[in-house]
């Protein structure tokens, strides 16, 4: 869609120079795909050159500006069995290559639509959002980036320079279950669990209008679970659109974290 709005276009941008009507501008999918009435100026993040995955040691760091389609090609070092769960999350989008080669993990966790796969994958991992601005930087949570629908911490002048995914969340079994309206559909309910040691750790997204996390025992019973999700999601937070009503996606993320439990107990 064209911004007919937009008067200026700053390919290198002073990161310090934000001014009402800014934009930050990566991939640009959802900002190019409906109006931006109150847009004057855009700062392409993309000239500045961030390498979009760092592996060390101590884990994967994930440009803002990294691509869909450059994560979902990442193959990590041996020991980390992470991959198959990139790609899951990744083909989550359902959307074309085009996307993928333009959409960033970023642009999706700061878009802060409870489907957002992105979002799904870095909270189930440990994430840490590096978050920068002109006062300076900090660091957040990446289960903590989103606090509703399409709402997230950044602040007006701040922007998402990276995500840390720690090499102790790489490594051990995870579980996967997503559902949708329909098979090409957003995502209503998506769980991710992972083994750590003798725990297990749940993460909710797209049923919630923020994700939860919740952890128990590896010899936890179903009633116990089951419990613990209820405790963690009041009935206000359960997300409500046309793509499922707050009750189907109760009723699968109780019956996906029984099956999670029962898959990592094996």
């Amino acid at each position: 869609m064209d911004l007919n709005r937009v008067s200026a276009f700053v390919c290198d941008p002073g990161l310090g120079d934000w001014r009402e009507g800014d934009a930050w501008l990566a991939g640009g999918t959802w900002l190019f795909s409906e109006p931006q009435s109150g847009t004057r100026r855009l700062l392409d993040l993309t000239t500045l050159d961030w390498p979009a995955l760092v592996t060390r040691d101590d884990g994967l760091e994930i440009a803002a500006t990294c691509t869909i389609a450059e994560l979902y090609g990442w193959r990590g070092p041996a020991g980390w069995t992470v991959e198959p769960l990139i790609r899951q999350c990744c083909e989550s989008f359902l959307a074309s290559f085009k996307i993928w080669n333009e959409a960033t993990v970023g642009g999706n966790l700061c878009n802060a639509l409870p489907a957002g796969p992105m979002i799904s994958l870095t909270a189930a991992l440990d994430g840490t959002c590096l978050i920068q601005g002109p006062s300076g930087e900090r660091q957040v949570k990446a289960a903590d980036f989103v606090v509703g629908d399409n709402q997230h911490v950044l602040e007006p002048g701040e922007w998402l320079r990276s995500i840390h995914l720690p090499a102790t969340a790489l490594t051990g079994r995870t579980a996967f279950r997503r559902q949708s309206l329909n098979t090409y559909g957003r995502s209503a309910v998506l769980l991710i669990g992972r083994t750590m040691d003798d725990r297990r750790h749940l993460s909710i997204t797209a049923a919630v209008k923020h994700p939860v996390q919740i952890e128990f025992s590896g010899s936890a019973s179903a009633g116990e679970v089951r419990d613990a999700v209820l405790e963690a999601v009041p009935e206000n937070l359960w997300h409500d659109d046309v793509h499922g009503l707050p009750a189907w996606r109760k009723h699968l993320t109780l019956t996906y974290a029984e099956e999670i439990r029962q898959e990592l107990a094996q």
